[in-house]
């Protein structure tokens, strides 16, 4: 009996119902800021072969044949159950060719896409025997998303540029070149997990499991002890709280990390899903990838500065409050940085009545004065 799925490749489907995306482009789930790096780089003429081209530079096929000879591939005989969620996952978002999956020995929970000429996906046996059925969908249905993307290709240069900035570390000025390079690189590809949280929802269209999984991650299988809305409750505290010291301190500390912070993917995914854009998603309204040739690059710029003014100016953390402040006109800077940095100044002596603005004031205390030691001040 023909269900429809043979013909391309998508033998096997759960018994529950999700919603196909026929022919569903990767800009309908793609970030701004992912959307419009990936817009200008595909129209780029010969981008893909010159890229594709430096794969024998690359450590690309010394990966495949490290995960084929001391990994388990996933297919009807091994890991099945990951085999019906990788072609379900291909099959909702329209992905023709299922890429190869392998399961590989490691306790910390992990997936990745890499590859240049053709994507390969991993998963971890620690994130494998972390997450129930619904949660690893939603991770298959991510890693999917980044190969439907394209991302694989971007991951396999940074990882390349990353070991290529050690090697180099002793020319001068070469390591800063390079670390400059991947600087971006990862400030791009944490907008790209974004994105690919996006598409695992599309697939796993269950949004509890999504945010289960990231808690996980974040927590350990624990999750009689954890609670989504507290869990959330977190990104808000780490959004709004602090003065400009921890906003700088956030800055330094997402610098060196290739992924966003798991509270704040929780909260961005929920967001999305809350969205009008995901609920005509879901009827069935999205940009069709054959469409991706027309894309205007200089419209994909323009939606990802927009994207990147509105968060500012929607922002609760005290720097971006600053920022908002000065591009609105504000005054006084000395008064908006003082009270950026409050707790640089001692609470218990305040300025008398009519002369809190008054440079004559003579409040401000040295740094931590009376104060408390704080964690990661």
């Amino acid at each position: 009996m023909s269900d429809g799925h043979e013909h391309t490749g998508h033998e096997h489907v759960p018994s529950r119902q999700r919603r196909r995306f026929p022919g569903i482009s990767s800009r309908t789930y793609e970030h701004p800021a992912d959307r419009s790096a990936l817009v200008a780089l595909r129209r780029l003429s010969g981008f893909d072969t010159v890229f594709k081209a430096l794969s024998g530079l690359l450590p690309e096929r010394s990966l495949r044949l490290l995960f084929l000879s001391d990994s388990v591939r996933v297919s009807d005989q091994q890991f099945a159950h990951l085999n019906v969620m990788l072609r379900d996952a291909c099959y909702i978002l329209d992905l023709e060719k299922v890429p190869p999956m392998y399961v590989n020995q490691d306790p910390q929970p992990n997936a990745m896409c890499i590859g240049l000429d053709e994507p390969i996906i991993v998963v971890t046996t620690g994130l494998v025997e972390l997450l129930d059925e619904e949660e690893m969908r939603a991770v298959v249905g991510h890693e999917v998303g980044h190969a439907l993307s394209g991302h694989s290709v971007y991951r396999t240069i940074l990882l390349f540029l990353t070991s290529l900035a050690v090697r180099v570390a002793w020319i001068p000025l070469g390591n800063l070149a390079i670390m400059a390079i991947v600087t971006g690189l990862r400030e791009w590809f944490r907008k790209s997990e974004l994105s690919a949280d996006r598409a695992g929802l599309l697939v796993g269209q269950d949004l509890q499991a999504s945010m289960r999984g990231l808690m996980k991650i974040a927590g350990g299988n624990h999750l009689h002890e954890m609670n989504v809305d507290a869990f959330l409750e977190q990104a808000e505290e780490y959004e709004a709280g602090g003065d400009l010291r921890d906003s700088v301190l956030k800055i330094l500390n997402v610098l060196p990390r290739s992924h966003p912070f798991t509270t704040v993917r929780a909260a961005e995914l929920k967001k999305w899903a809350e969205s009008r854009d995901y609920q005509r998603i879901m009827d069935g309204h999205y940009p069709r990838r054959d469409e991706d040739k027309d894309t205007s690059v200089r419209d994909s710029w323009r939606e990802s500065a927009n994207h990147y003014t509105t968060h500012v100016k929607s922002s609760k953390d005290p720097l971006m409050k600053l920022v908002t402040d000065l591009a609105g006109g504000a005054g006084d800077l000395g008064d908006r940085v003082r009270r950026g940095f409050g707790g640089f100044t001692n609470p218990s002596q305040k300025p008398p009545q009519g002369q809190e603005n008054g440079p004559e004031n003579g409040s401000s205390q040295a740094p931590g004065d009376d104060q408390p030691p704080r964690d990661g001040g």
